[in-house]
């Protein structure tokens, strides 16, 4: 790996080479490919159009020009390159797949569709062509196609890690969780340090009842570096399932001491305890959320169930109250509100005659 001050070295002999001979393009090129190993990306695309004012026909500037444009979210001004890229290497198969992108990205499938196969024209054994068509069906929640793209990507690279995670996950939304377990369980044999797919698998044994390889895979993401907060939730939520309250609850807690600015947690640890009919140290942790968010209407939502659950009407009613002046225009939130204020209402009175007979 070259590092920063050898780079520096590099670029200054570069940027000398073009003083003495600016209308060389393999200056500008060799300048760019510095700029991006120092990740300065503003100056890569001045260089690309300073090469462009002298050589506009260049390809491959025009090319990475438009990448630059299309890593920074400017999609219509990466396709503006893409396409004059494309007047002048109509063969080159990356104009293509990168004009795909462009459109993928602009939800307008047919035209992403379209310059992906045209890709496939030139290139049939690019696995990066198959799982961008796949990801494009699979944004458009057409499995059946995206599987089968995937499936194609595979039987050119067996350890394609994007087509076995994405394969994985198609399998999973569908149920099929022994298959999305084989593509898992795939991924992390290539790349065991990979946090996000032993929570992946610690789920999938967790829908397929597997307590002890469940908490296998959710030791081992504690243990791989990264953020730890959603292996928390995560965990919790499978020993809830497996109906260890105990133990969920411990690791809610564990979450919230990892990131106590997180409601998330709080929230979860909230309906498991009122779910369990301890309604007070529901109340408290739902209470420890607004916190967090006292604008949350949905938290508010669940804390006044809570206090209607725990016979608490008047709290019930004043939470309720709060969330209908959040949300004025929601008929929901105003109907419960109401309903309850009369039963309330007539409750109350109903004792009031009692008391006077």
């Amino acid at each position: 790996m070259v590092d920063a001050n050898e780079i520096k070295k590099q670029i200054d002999e570069t940027i000398m080479k073009m003083a003495m001979d600016p209308t060389n393009p393999e200056h500008y090129h060799s300048l760019a490919n510095l700029y991006a190993l120092d990740n300065n990306f503003d100056k890569v695309a001045s260089v690309y159009e300073s090469l462009l004012s002298i050589k506009p026909d260049d390809a491959d500037a025009l090319l990475n020009l438009g990448s630059i444009y299309f890593y920074s979210k400017d999609f219509r001004k990466a396709l503006s390159y893409f396409n004059k890229a494309m007047d002048k290497n109509p063969t080159n198969y990356l104009v293509y797949y990168n004009l795909g992108n462009a459109y993928a990205e602009l939800k307008n499938f047919s035209k992403a569709l379209r310059y992906y196969n045209r890709a496939l024209d030139f290139n049939t054994m690019s696995p990066d062509i198959y799982n961008a068509i796949a990801m494009l069906y699979h944004d458009f929640e057409d499995y059946v196609e995206a599987k089968a793209y995937y499936e194609k990507s595979l039987s050119i690279d067996p350890n394609n890690l994007t087509a076995n995670v994405d394969l994985g996950n198609i399998n999973f939304k569908l149920f099929d969780y022994e298959t999305a377990l084989y593509h898992y369980l795939k991924v992390y044999e290539i790349a065991p340090d990979n946090k996000t797919v032993t929570i992946c698998i610690a789920n999938t044994y967790s829908l397929l009842k597997n307590k002890e390889k469940t908490d296998e895979f959710f030791d081992i993401s504690l243990k791989l570096p990264g953020d730890n907060y959603k292996t928390y939730i995560c965990a919790a939520i499978a020993k809830s399932d497996f109906k260890d309250y105990d133990g969920a609850i411990e690791t809610y807690k564990k979450a919230i001491e990892y990131n106590p600015k997180e409601k998330n947690a709080y929230i979860l640890i909230a309906n498991l305890y009122s779910n369990l009919g301890n309604y007070a140290e529901a109340i408290d942790y739902y209470e420890k959320a607004l916190a967090l968010n006292e604008f949350d209407t949905n938290t508010r939502v669940l804390l006044a169930n809570t206090y209607y659950m725990d016979d608490k009407i008047e709290d019930a009613l004043k939470a309720y109250r709060y969330v209908s002046n959040l949300e004025p225009e929601n008929d929901e939130y105003k109907l419960v509100y109401v309903n309850l204020l009369e039963d309330y209402i007539v409750d109350h009175r109903a004792g009031e005659l009692l008391e006077n007979v």
